[in-house]
């Protein structure tokens, strides 16, 4: 038993990586991590362009796949494979757990994000190509993409929200999945059992947005007038780095008890209904002077998943602490927020801001790892012999 299995055991969190790679499923790596407990897979466009892009692991499927496919298809089927596999060996933990874990996320086009109906196209699609019972397919959690969100739960179908910076758009999130559930149910579901979904916060990337928003405040002087008109020592503006983003995420916990409790939710658990589980991502420590595990020994809980990239799994297996974290202290974390407030740290704006850096960051991804593969294409059919006429 390591840590990981105890997270999951004696706190009901479901450890997951935040990471795949062809390599790590050809030499049984990943195999070896749901050994030691790991329970899920997630992806991204970034995380693919990095495998891709790495080595050679890919290129003779991709050579092959130039004979029939475009540059884009072939990235698609790429991914696919590497998806599928990992599947294959999550799929033990998705029967042992009977549907809680076990999952692979695979995200639609990034260049979606603002597009509703493409989005739900594409995920649409990606669920019948890959037919499994636990995959998902990550849908951003943007305005655009609330709509797509209702409409493949109301089809019956497993969806991660990713993208999501801010308590009040979760708010929206859980409602685009409760409505979803009706949807079917008015469909003539009876069962809602087969139904997955978590909502991915991205914790980090708040604490880096909010840290530097309170460091341009001292540097402007702001701190020593708030927006109160009292003064503010520059001491107090510093002393609240690092503290946003674990608040706004047990904020968001509370969120989720209150929404999946009471007569509404009751009514949907009755046919089945499975909590639309909160999701950590983004958990590395971005900032050195932060602990290696800032982001997970602080958001320990039941019916919570923390997906980590490597490093922060390995971190964990070293010494991470397992002990209940997430609803230690909710009106601290409540306080927390209202401090930045007054200080002029507008929580609303740094979520716009996140949103739109994270659709830009994984376009861009997907953007260079289709020109890496274009010039490799190019490469190779100049290569080619020429037929003779």
């Amino acid at each position: 038993m390591t840590t990981l299995h105890d997270l999951y055991e004696q706190q009901g969190q479901s450890p997951w990586i935040d990471n795949i790679r062809r390599d790590a499923l050809r030499d049984a790596t990943l195999a070896d991590l749901v050994y030691k407990g790991i329970r899920g897979v997630t992806s991204n466009p970034t995380i693919f362009a990095k495998a891709i892009e790495s080595g050679q692991d890919y290129d003779e499927q991709f050579e092959d796949l130039l004979a029939s496919h475009s540059v884009e298809e072939a990235y698609w089927e790429m991914t696919i494979t590497d998806i599928v596999d990992a599947l294959g060996v999550l799929r033990p933990v998705y029967d042992a757990s009977r549907g809680t874990d076990g999952f692979v996320s695979i995200e639609v086009a990034p260049a979606l994000a603002y597009d509703t109906e493409p989005t739900i196209e594409a995920a649409r699609r990606l669920h019948e190509l890959i037919a499994r019972p636990n995959l998902y397919v990550k849908i951003p959690g943007t305005a655009e993409g609330l709509p797509a969100i209702r409409a493949m739960i109301g089809e019956g179908r497993n969806i991660n929200i990713t993208l999501l910076f801010s308590v009040e758009r979760y708010l929206e999130v859980i409602e685009a999945y409760l409505g979803g559930l009706e949807d079917l149910i008015e469909s003539g579901a009876e069962d809602l059992s087969a139904v997955h979904s978590v909502a991915s916060f991205f914790v980090s990337r708040v604490d880096t947005e909010v840290d530097r928003r309170l460091e341009q405040l001292v540097d402007r002087g702001r701190d020593d007038q708030g927006v109160d008109g009292k003064d503010r020592p520059q001491s107090e503006a510093l002393a609240m780095r690092g503290k946003a983003a674990v608040a706004q995420a047990r904020t968001a916990y509370e969120l989720f008890k209150s929404r999946f409790s009471g007569p509404r939710w009751n009514a949907l658990a009755a046919k089945g209904a499975r909590v639309q589980r909160p999701l950590w991502a983004s958990t590395s420590t971005k900032d050195p002077a932060y602990p290696d595990l800032a982001y997970v020994d602080t958001l320990i809980g039941p019916d919570t998943v923390n997906t980590m990239p490597d490093q922060t799994v390995e971190a964990f297996l070293d010494h991470g602490t397992v002990s209940r974290t997430v609803d230690a202290d909710p009106d601290e974390a409540r306080c927390v927020l209202d401090r930045l407030g007054e200080l002029g740290v507008d929580m609303a704006d740094v979520a716009l801001t996140l949103e739109a850096q994270g659709v830009a960051s994984f376009t861009k991804s997907f953007e260079e790892v289709m020109q890496v593969l274009t010039d490799k294409a190019q490469v190779l059919t100049s290569s080619r012999p020429r037929s003779r006429q």
